[in-house]
């Protein structure tokens, strides 16, 4: 096995993919306040249909994914991380200048299609940490580019809302030109992390399917229970990018520039615990301890945010909340410790695959279960559906990691000599 970088260029390369995911993310994020009320522009300002409408638009986003991301995880297995994530910010770049000139809703469609299958730069980065970090330490540099994401969330949603405030077109521009940019940054600085000695000696079309990559996790029986936490931790996820925007509208009435200011709060939160938590909670209690306490977190912030009848309230859950954010770099750095540098891209392209299931269920779920549970025709008024769903799965995803970290636990202590 190549032994890792030195520290100074292992910093170094962290440093750059941190950039690059910011930047991503800050793009990302300009959209978010915006992207749901053009949709409801889009169809006469009906927010049922709206929501609807905003459920197909993930679901299909995230089937794409399902094809696309373990092709992306092969093809930078066999040809090194940095040539895929340029692509990656090249193609958004691309994207979301045809999304800020669509005319109509199936314009729009076709951009989020385009964006499904140029979004690589995530599943990638995530190997590209485990190029160049130690096993002991990926948690915290997991945590760094959660951290990344909490930044671009502090900033981007406030500027898209802010934007947004003036026209719903100009984040979509906004959003261009930072993918633009993080172009230019990365073929002008990004280093390869993968050298040729440690690639994939070829592409393999089998392993580079969905269904290739299911088997391909199956071949790894100590990943399937990290496997499974994750999938339950993604699906609960696609609650805030479905529901959160109408959702915010239709019970407290906050509208793009209230919603970017609220995401940039929970963009603060996620930051403090994914840039100076991480490192803290898995040095003390270790990943398996970490990884339950987060889902721990989750279950009851989700709770929290369907049961808050006022704005303040769900704004109280936020700090709970964020500290689910502790569970996701450790499990990220569990399934690294699994596998070996010549499978990482095509394990974590088998991983986004998995999650896009997430991403095809998710949206529909929750965007089918808020419609379902407003207006007159609702059998109850419970716009907070969407979160108690989410807050069942992360419970179902603590049963899990409880038992991994019981059998975890017993194997250790049989290998113990008596």
């Amino acid at each position: 096995m190549t032994s890792p970088p030195v520290p100074r260029a292992r910093r170094a390369a962290l440093v750059f993919i941190f950039i690059t995911v910011l930047i991503d993310i800050l793009a990302f994020g300009l959209i978010i306040p915006v992207l749901p009320h053009l949709v409801e522009q889009f169809v006469g300002g009906d927010t049922r249909t709206a929501a609807w409408w905003v459920g197909i638009f993930g679901t299909v986003f995230a089937a794409i994914q399902f094809f696309s991301a373990p092709i992306q995880g092969a093809l930078s297995d066999r040809f090194g991380r940095r040539p895929v994530i340029l692509l990656s910010c090249l193609g958004l770049g691309l994207d979301f200048i045809l999304m800020a000139l669509a005319p109509n809703l199936m314009w729009l469609f076709v951009a989020r299609v385009i964006s499904a299958i140029t979004s690589a730069s995530f599943t990638t980065a995530n190997a590209y940490i485990a190029d160049v970090t130690p096993a002991e330490k990926r948690a915290g540099a997991f945590g760094m580019i959660g951290m990344a994401f909490g930044v671009g969330f502090i900033i981007g949603p406030m500027l898209g809302g802010w934007l947004g405030h003036f026209d719903l077109r100009y984040p979509f521009w906004g959003a261009a030109i930072l993918a633009l940019l993080n172009f230019c940054y990365g073929y002008f600085v990004l280093p390869e992390s993968l050298p040729p000695e440690r690639r994939s000696t070829r592409f393999e079309w089998r392993q580079a399917n969905p269904v290739g990559a299911m088997k391909l996790i199956g071949q790894y029986p100590q990943l399937i229970g990290l496997a499974a936490i994750l999938l339950l931790s993604n699906l609960a996820h696609y609650a805030y990018p479905s529901v959160f925007v109408l959702y915010a509208d239709y019970r407290y009435g906050w509208g793009p520039m209230t919603v970017g200011q609220v995401l940039a709060l929970v963009g603060v939160c996620s930051a403090l615990v994914q840039g100076g938590l991480v490192r803290r909670a898995v040095s003390k209690f270790g990943e398996s301890n970490t990884l339950v306490l987060g889902l721990a977190a989750g279950t009851l912030g989700f709770a929290a945010y369907g049961a808050a009848p006022v704005g303040w309230l769900f704004l109280c859950a936020i700090p709970v909340m964020a500290l689910w954010g502790v569970a996701g770099p450790s499990a990220q750095a569990l399934v690294t410790r699994e596998v070996g540098p010549e499978i990482q891209g095509r394990i974590q392209g088998a991983l986004a695959s998995l999650v896009s299931l997430a991403g095809i269920i998710g949206p529909t779920l929750y965007t089918g279960a808020f419609a379902l549970f407003i207006g007159d025709q609702a059998p109850a008024e419970l716009p907070g559906m969407p979160w108690f769903i989410a807050s069942l799965l992360l419970a179902i995803a603590l049963m899990l990691a409880l038992h991994r970290r019981r059998r975890h636990l017993q194997a250790t202590q049989a290998a113990i000599p008596s």
